[in-house]
């Protein structure tokens, strides 16, 4: 953290997350705490993470406030947790809504918190992770600008999951060479499970990590193929007038009161007036990918 002032520690005040400790280095030691994931099994260990306010609003929906940061109040833990769960993530899975919404994103901790760049490269060097994490876009229709700059960049390896009319449309855009293309669903439709396994086809991952959109993690609930949700609760109130539209964390799904899905809490940090929440999940999509 050279480049600037050391963060404040979060404050851990709840901790019963499963598995081996993993080694940061000491900045991010220091302002984190202890990080524990579980070993892997027979499958990738799949985590969300989300920031809402405290009404539940995920995304502003408004020109020049599109990005998570108008909801963490550019806060710089979330960052910080951020470019951590990015850090240790093979692949990061976005929404092709999510790609609009960011148009000039990376899907890489440096891009969230450049002044930690170095501090990063040496966590995924300890992890024998040396290249950036796989940038997956996923995109039922194949409606996405080839120009972006995580297509032309090569900042990031990068696999755009799509149907196989997505990747008739997609076809005829003109994307890189570089850039991996894999119809994955039948239809009009891109399951979790299908997009995991194509994801799996080309990138060996231990951990992966779904940052968005609500509908994109709603399917990662409903076919019960997210093991973790590392949550920021941000101390803002946002409101809802029904234009635009202001999601939840989930959208297009509904599981209370038929089927609701419980959380376990595995983690509490505090930063200042944001809180750090981590859920572990019953996943019964247990086949290897």
């Amino acid at each position: 953290m050279s480049a600037q002032a050391p963060l404040a520690p979060l404050d851990t005040l709840y901790d019963a997350a499963s598995g081996e400790p993993i080694p940061l280095p000491p900045q991010l030691a220091s302002a984190y705490g202890t990080f524990r994931l579980p070993g892997r099994a027979n499958r990738p260990h799949v985590i969300g993470n989300f920031v809402t306010t405290l009404d539940g609003v995920v995304a502003l929906n408004t020109p020049g406030h599109m990005s998570g940061g108008a909801i963490s109040g550019n806060n710089e833990h979330d960052r910080l947790v951020m470019g951590l769960l990015r850090a240790v993530a093979d692949a990061v899975v976005v929404g092709a809504g999510t790609l609009r919404a960011v148009p000039d994103h990376h899907w890489t901790p440096t891009h969230i918190f450049p002044a930690l760049a170095e501090v990063y490269q040496r966590l995924r060097d300890s992890l024998k992770k040396p290249l950036p994490p796989l940038n997956v876009i996923v995109t039922a229709h194949g409606e996405i600008d080839p120009r972006l700059p995580v297509f032309q960049s090569r900042t990031a390896p990068v696999l755009i999951v799509t149907t196989a009319a997505g990747m008739w449309r997609i076809g005829e855009r003109g994307f890189p060479e570089w850039v991996q293309i894999i119809a994955a669903g039948e239809g009009d439709e891109l399951g979790a499970q299908a997009i995991l396994r194509a994801v799996c086809q080309v990138y060996q991952c231990d951990v992966i990590l779904v940052e968005g959109g609500p509908r994109l993690i709603g399917d990662f609930f409903a076919e019960r193929c997210l093991d973790e949700l590392f949550l920021t609760l941000a101390p803002q109130v946002a409101g809802r007038d029904g234009l635009p539209e202001r999601p939840g964390l989930v959208a297009g799904k509904r599981f209370a009161p038929e089927h609701p899905v419980w959380g376990m809490l595995g983690g509490v940090k505090r930063g200042g007036s944001h809180l750090f929440l981590r859920y572990a999940f019953e996943r019964t999509a247990e086949k290897e990918f």
